[in-house]
């Protein structure tokens, strides 16, 4: 069972696991503003299970074209809070560092949106996933103690750490997922 007083979460990338990234010359990009959103098949129903089951469900999402000054924090707040509504996500944790010079504690890999989380939500990190489709999801779950999914869209980049599960699609994770809504937790004893 997770912590005494602490619940399981669904983390969530974004691009790729949420909203299909938008493919440009051949590579994936976020959408420019709501009207290029086109939901993961199978995103509304797996997050209306996670609930449905009790777990929380939260995006943690590297935003850095904001960062980058190509993208207004605007329209990625509006983006962001229609998901909140459409899908009834829990909440939103987004870094819009772009990843240039000194480290942030929040940009993926590094754990900091999903510690925050935790701490903001009372959440048991040990009992709780991450899915992603890329490398620094995979090892920003495993940097806070959580399982993680791997969603292989067969990008021309190698993980750093093997995924607790590697999947193909948003279904095949939720197949791994769904029976693991109503059973408790794995033992980490």
């Amino acid at each position: 069972m997770p912590a005494p007083g602490l619940r399981r979460c669904l983390f969530l990338d974004r691009d790729g696991v949420v909203n299909e990234s938008v493919v440009r010359s051949g590579k994936p990009y976020p959408p420019a503003d709501w009207s290029e959103v086109r939901y993961v098949p199978g995103i509304h129903a797996l997050c209306a299970k996670a609930r449905a089951a009790g777990w929380l469900v939260i995006i943690a999402t590297n935003q850095p074209d904001v960062g980058r000054g190509t993208t207004r924090q605007e329209t990625v707040e509006e983006i962001h809070a229609a998901m909140l509504a459409e899908l009834h996500l829990d909440d939103v944790e987004v870094c819009y560092d772009p990843g240039q010079g000194v480290p942030s504690d929040f940009r993926k890999p590094a754990p900091g949106m999903l510690l925050r989380a935790a701490d903001k939500h009372g959440i048991d990190l040990r009992s709780s996933f991450m899915i992603g489709d890329r490398w620094r999801d995979v090892s920003c779950g495993h940097a806070a103690g959580c399982r993680t999914i791997f969603i292989d869209y067969s990008y021309d980049e190698a993980l750093r750490e093997l995924p607790d599960f590697t999947v193909k699609s948003l279904e095949e994770a939720a197949a791994v997922l769904i029976p693991l809504f109503s059973s408790p937790p794995p033992s980490t004893h």
